[in-house]
This record gives C-alpha cells, structure tokens and sequence, in this order.
C-alpha cells in the first residue's frame, strides 16, 4: 500500500474530509494535527477543542463524530482514540511502520516525498553578506550558517533556490582606501604587491585603518578621499581597476572560508549592481506617492505602523547621496522582476529588524501599486554569538575574531579528540576527519539554537561526543557505517530488506516511530524557517537509536528478524546523514 512521507499532514486532509461528511463547518475547522507525545501515540489533533468552544458545544462529542467519519483506510492504519475533552490521538499500526520504511529507502524517495510544499516555486535567499575589503569574522558565521540550512531545506521542499551573496562593494569607505592605495603604491608598488598577494584582506584593511586615520587629521586628505570617491563612482578607469582588484581579491578570500563551510552562492550581486539603478527607485516612489521630501530628504512614512508613522525610513539623504534603503529597494524589484521570486529570505542580525520591517512596508506598498505579485517576504533575525562570560566574543587582547582563525582552530581542537579516540586510523584520514568534525562542530552549535537567542561559544562542549554537539550525530552515523561493515552488507541492500518481518520489539518500534516523523520536523523548520527544530529531531533519533542497538542484537541468528534489524539501522544512517546534509554538514563513514 502507498504510505505517505509526511503523515501529519496526511491526517490534516483526512481529518478536513471527515469534517466535512460529518457535517462540520469546514471553514472554520483547523484539524491540528502535530507529532504527539510517545505516551498519547504518534499524532495528535487538537483542533476539535478551539472548534467546539467557540460554537459552544461538547468537544468530545464532536471528537466522537469526527471519528466516525474517517474513512476505513484511517483505522487500518492507526489506533485511533479520544482522549480527555477530545483530543483524538493516531498511533502507527506496526505494518504501516515497515510500509513507511520501504518506501523512503532512499534520498531520492525522501526528497520526493517532501519536496512538494514549495514545488514550482522560486526562493531567493540573502545571507552572508560581508564588506569587501575586510575579513570575515565571528559575527559573520551565523548569517552564513543560518542561511545555507534554509538554502537546503527550502530546495528538499521543492523549491528552485537561488543564493545571494549579497556583499558590500560600494560606499564611501572606498574613497578612503583608493586614497591609501594610491598613497602606498607611489611610495613602494613592488611592496604593495607582494603584500596584497601574501593576504589581500590583511593589507586592505591596513591601508583602509591608514586612510581613516589620514583623512581624520587632515581636511586636505578628507577632500581627497571625498575626490576619489567621486571619480570612481563617475566611472575613472584608474579607480574602477583599483577597485576591481579590491573585490576580487576580497571574493576570492571568502571563498576559501566558503568552502570550509560548504557553500557555494549562484551570484553575488552586491550593492554596486545596483548603483544604476537607484534613479528609477527614486522616480517611482516619488511618483506613487509612497515618497516624500522632508527635511532635505526623500523619506517614507508609514503612519498607519504604531512606530514608524513618525519614523521616517530614508532612502535618500539631504546630501543627495543613497544608502542601504535606495539599494534594498532596488534589490527587492530586481528580485522580482529578474528572477521572479515568489519568496524573498534575508538573513541578518536582530540589530536590522527595524529597517528590514519598514523595507518590507515600503515594497508592499509599493508593488501593490505596480499591481505586481508580492512575493512572500522573510526577514531572519538571530542573536549574538558570546563568549562563556556572557559578553561579545574576542581575542584575548579584546580584537575580533577572524571567521578563518576560528574555523582552523576548531579543526585542530577536534584533531585533538579524533587523535585520543581513535590513534588506530592512519594521520592522513584522522586529518580528513578532523576537518569534518571541527567544522561541523561550529555549524552545528549555532544550528542547534533556537535562532532567535544568543548562543554561549564554548569550545568543551561544542567539540564533544557527549551532548548535542555534531560529534555526537557524526559519531552515530559513523557507529551504524560500522555494523554494516562487520557484517560485510551495504546498508539499504534490498535483497537482505526483503526478507525482513514484521517489527515486533518495543525498541524497534520505538524507532520505528520516530523516523517516520522525519517528515513533520522537515516541515517545522522549512515553515518556521528554523533549523533547530531539524537539529533538535536528529539528536533524539540517533539517541533512540542508541536504545535500540543496546536493546535489541542486529547480528542474530534469525535472518527475518536480523533483515529488519538492518533495515532499521540503514533507514536511521539515511535518515541522519539526509538531515544533517540539510544542515549543511559533511558526514563520516568512520570516525
């Protein structure tokens, strides 16, 4: 029989259909169905209470109706009984477990069984976003890690996804640094270059420090970086191509930390692309309405918002200079009209939420009167990343961390532990492993936060085997790679799976249970767009699974008993390695 991947949502439908043969107002009943505590069963709707009390009327009556409507194929299925004032409580009958299990055996199967919540849709998602010209550091890591789970779990939910790096080109901060350069090659151009090729970032960043502080104590030099600011923005082929070499230098040295982290964006359109574009926002806005003058300046005001109706968001400045609104804006049309995005993420810290609400207004407005579509606009906030004493994290002499020095040392902390666990391994692989596992480690340790809150940076208890750290999932996976290699089958071999019986053990059908609701934790973190909710379900899989293994001998005698014993440890390995590949992290076969 056909099993569906997602079963939560497959009790909403049927549970819709029953209302409506029993005789409810379909319109106003929201079934409810979520993933229920193993002592209730496997799901629970809840929805007959809010139903019934705003109707005045007996929820468990209405419970027992709704019941009685289900079609035959619910009660084949499921035990199914109501519970207190009516919540009605499905628990997986043991063959719908296995059916479930066959069924999903694969990636391929388990992104087709999920992938139709976005299907047909495109998402744009803007994260990372760092300066150009400077190095990335720790402030950077969650927008980047954030941002590539929603990447992945918005493309297993069928999505067409395009990632933005949306980066900082463009600003006055360049007339400053042209000045500097300009300053250092006349001086020592062979010196220049040899210390721009050594570390590009490291030396623009010198030069920038040596032109603010320049322009800082001299008018005279202030009006020079003003004058190369402008001969660069009129398009002087000397500042263009010292610009140029800028960003390229600085793309060039993101990506070697992109790829430690495992991301590759499809473009990187960054607040220069949208330099000429500027004047068409300025005329539109103006012209709708939306815009006004005020104080010298073109600003929105929303008086309709509690705190933006006296709060005016300025898109351009009484100097006649635009700022981040002007080219947000434009980027938001760009978004629309060139990739036809039907959902817009940006991933920035909390710090933004102000500009990104009035942004959202403004665009809402402002495409309702194009009469173009809206499409669904997403601004994902997280918190600070802290030391264990509660303030912003730093060096020991209080600078800030670099994201590259960061990552290195996680790969060294984590060789550490692979060295004293597992000296057996040859150097070369236990050096491989250390990279997954250290990386991993910070990925995971951000991931496994709620998004919203600041996270406490401990080392100890990020690169562990013990807690929910990414040791602790890579180890698991890596565990269950080695039951199959003792026994010398591949994990998910269908000629062994097919022999398997019935599940029967508590153990078994414990875990059992929590892999089919993969699908319903998919599900939370892609609409919520938090993937803590994905982190959270794969430690306790891989923590049922522990129960399992302890309870229950894979290598038994039996070959139907130890067939679906395989098959629980192969679907769980495929289940665990999907979901933290939708993290974002690599995975081990040993470790």
């Amino acid at each position: 029989m056909h099993v569906a991947f997602n079963l939560a949502a497959d009790l909403d439908a049927v549970l819709l259909s029953a209302a409506s043969t029993a005789g409810l107002e379909v319109a106003g009943f929201a079934p409810e169905v979520r993933t229920a505590d193993s002592r209730h069963g496997d799901f629970q709707a809840n929805g007959v209470l809010g139903y019934a009390k705003a109707r005045k009327l007996n929820p468990r009556a209405i419970a027992e109706k709704l019941v009685a409507a289900l079609p035959a194929a619910v009660p084949s299925a499921y035990e199914v009984a109501i519970a207190g004032p009516g919540f009605i409580n499905f628990t997986l009958k043991p063959a719908v477990l296995l059916d479930w299990l066959r069924t999903y055996d694969s990636p391929a199967h388990l992104k087709a069984g999920a992938g139709t919540a976005k299907s047909g849709q495109t998402w744009i998602v803007d994260y990372s976003s760092p300066n150009t010209a400077k190095q990335m550091h720790v402030g950077h890591l969650r927008s980047a890690v954030i941002g590539e789970a929603i990447c992945r779990l918005l493309d297993f939910n069928g999505a067409k996804v395009v990632r933005d790096n949306h980066v900082g080109d463009w600003g006055t901060q360049f007339g400053k640094l042209i000045w500097a350069c300009k300053q250092a090659r006349t001086r020592d151009e062979a010196a220049l270059k040899s210390a721009i090729a050594l570390d590009p970032l490291e030396e623009f960043e010198r030069l920038y420090k040596v032109g603010n502080e320049a322009a800082d104590a001299d008018p005279t030099v202030m009006e020079q970086a003003r004058a190369e600011l402008v001969k660069l923005q009129n398009g002087d082929p000397e500042n263009l191509a010292i610009w140029h070499q800028i960003n390229g230098d600085s793309l060039a040295a993101f990506q070697l930390i992109y790829d430690q982290l495992g991301i590759k964006f499809d473009v990187m359109l960054g607040e220069s692309f949208y330099n000429d574009q500027v004047e068409r926002i300025y005329r539109e806005l103006t012209e709708s309405g939306i815009a006004q003058e005020s104080q010298g300046a073109l600003v929105v005001f929303h008086p309709e918002h509690p705190r933006f109706k006296t709060q005016p968001f300025i898109m351009r400045k009484a100097d006649g200079a635009s700022n981040y609104a002007t080219t947000d804006l434009a980027t938001a049309l760009y978004r629309l009209e060139h990739f036809k995005a039907d959902g817009i993420v940006v991933v920035t810290d909390y710090r933004q939420a102000d500009h990104f609400e009035q942004l959202f207004l403004t665009v809402g407005k402002w495409f309702a009167g194009k009469n173009y579509r809206l499409p669904e606009l997403h601004h994902v906030t997280f918190g600070a990343v802290t030391g264990e004493d509660g303030k912003a994290l730093r060096t020991r002499d209080g600078g800030t961390i670099r994201l590259k020095q960061l990552l290195d040392e996680a790969e060294a902390r984590a060789l550490a532990l692979v060295c004293e666990r597992s000296s057996d391994i040859p150097a070369e692989e236990r050096a491989q492993i250390a990279k997954t596992v250290g990386v991993a480690s910070v990925q995971y340790a951000d991931l496994s936060q709620n998004r919203s809150s600041d996270y406490v940076f401990a080392w100890d208890k990020m690169i562990s085997l013990e807690g929910n750290t990414a040791a602790y999932l890579l180890y698991a996976g890596a565990r269950i790679h080695s039951i199959f290699r003792k026994l010398g089958v591949t994990p998910g071999d269908a000629t062994i799976e097919a022999a398997a019986s019935p599940l029967e053990t508590p153990a078994e059908l414990m875990l059992a249970r929590k892999l089919v609701k993969f699908a319903d934790a998919i599900r939370i973190a892609t609409e919520t767009l938090r993937p803590h909710f994905l982190s959270l379900y794969l430690y306790e899989l891989a923590g049922e699974f522990s129960t399992f293994y302890s309870a229950d001998k894979v290598a038994v005698d039996d070959p139907a008993v130890r067939a679906r014993r395989l098959l629980l440890c192969a679907r769980t390995l495929l289940v665990l390695e999907t979901g933290l590949n939708l993290l974002g992290l690599r995975t081990l076969t040993r470790m």
